[in-house]
């Protein structure tokens, strides 16, 4: 596996910290920022809309730049936004920061992805996504609890500035360890780029992909109130267990990575079917510690682990540069705020364990837009009988 590939992984890594930050730091910042908790909330949101909205649009912008070029002036923005955030006096100026921080992330997370198709070969692809997201698993295991330590210790300036120092550290790494190459040669005009938007294959691939992290994440938003109030977990014992729903992602995404390259569709397949039966089962059995545990991390194994196979099976129906690439995270973008929005509204209408079963339906919605494929391809080949 080229050495670039795990620089791109450290990139990955400090952007899917800096996503997160706020999550862990809301009463901080509400208190540093004279808002209320539901306001840095909002927050969250405008980071997400900003990736989901903005990222394809500074994707076209960057098209001609040589990746690497691209990927240093992503750096610039993305370190830029976060010196904003560390330094915000009022609430308007962290907006400011967040929505540039979350279109530098999203586009940075599309021209890596396209840089590493550049740079392996077609039969290791998957594997090699697998290792670039596993910056994106480390974000949720290691980086939102070290930055959530950072700034309860030192003040929640402090987590900006050594996210921002994070992305410097990844910026030289890019720097020395990423080979210079010239911007893809099979590029076309802005037009060219957006006429594999015309396929409808292409959006039928997109949406799966926003089904099943939408699944994933309608549950995920909500695992703290329903372990503590639900299952009966104390509140201390949360943060570990959410630890191992972070170590069960990584383990998902390298097996995952392993077989999305000759398995993507029959892989999808299975993710989506056995998450579906945690969500289900986490739900019945929400109330029993030990099957509730064994749910969640089933979850983890199965939820955002697809996204190797996500991508490969994108790039498939489209093509590996940036555009198609920032577009199909956007899409996953917005499988997050879909989950996360859809899961409070059921809540309040049908209680803690309702997130479980939106989960559970919106993966019965994701196998319907795969299982077609899937037939397809199992189907037998027709017989071509001899002319007499």
């Amino acid at each position: 596996m080229p050495r670039a590939i795990y620089v791109l992984s450290l990139g990955v890594f400090a952007m899917v910290t800096s996503e997160f930050v706020v999550a862990g730091l809301m009463p901080q910042l509400a208190d540093g920022l004279g808002v209320t908790v539901p306001q840095i909330g909002y927050l969250i949101t405008a980071f997400a809309v900003a990736m989901a909205a903005g990222g394809p649009v500074l994707t076209v912008a960057l098209m001609r730049l040589a990746p690497k070029t691209a990927l240093m002036l992503l750096f610039a923005i993305f370190l830029a936004g976060n010196v904003l955030a560390a330094t915000a006096t009022g609430y308007g100026t962290m907006l400011v920061a967040r929505v540039v921080t979350g279109v530098a992330a999203q586009a940075f997370f599309g021209i890596g992805i396209s840089l590493t198709a550049q740079l392996t070969r077609p039969e290791v692809r998957g594997r090699a996504i697998a290792v670039v997201m596993n910056g994106l698993m480390l974000g949720t295991l290691l980086g939102l609890p070290l930055a959530t330590v950072v700034g309860e210790n030192l003040g929640w300036r402090a987590a900006f500035w050594a996210i921002g120092a994070l992305a410097v550290v990844a910026a030289l790494a890019t720097l020395a360890g990423v080979p210079a190459l010239a911007a893809s040669a099979d590029g076309g005009t802005f037009r060219e780029e957006l006429g594999v938007f015309r396929a409808p294959r292409l959006w039928l691939t997109l949406s799966t992909s926003t089904l099943i992290i939408g699944a994933t994440f309608s549950a995920f938003s909500y695992f703290t109130p329903i372990l503590t109030e639900v299952t009966g977990f104390d509140g201390g014992t949360v943060p570990l267990l959410l630890v191992a729903y972070g170590a069960a992602t990584v383990v998902g995404n390298v097996v995952v990575g392993r077989l999305a390259d000759r398995h993507t569709v029959p892989v999808l397949v299975a993710g989506l079917a056995l998450n579906l039966v945690f969500l289900a089962a986490f739900a019945v059995l929400a109330d029993l510690p030990a099957p509730a545990l064994v749910a969640m991390l089933g979850i983890g194994l199965v939820g955002v682990t697809m996204n190797p196979a996500m991508v490969t099976r994108v790039q498939r129906a489209g093509n590996a540069r940036p555009l198609v690439n920032t577009v199909h995270s956007s899409f996953i973008t917005l499988g997050v705020i879909l989950g996360s929005s859809l899961g409070g509204l059921v809540i309040e209408t049908s209680g803690l364990r309702a997130p479980l079963w939106l989960g559970a339906g919106l993966a019965a919605l994701g196998l319907l837009t795969v299982l077609p494929e899937l037939l397809r391809r199992r189907a037998p080949a027709p017989v071509v009988q001899p002319c007499a």
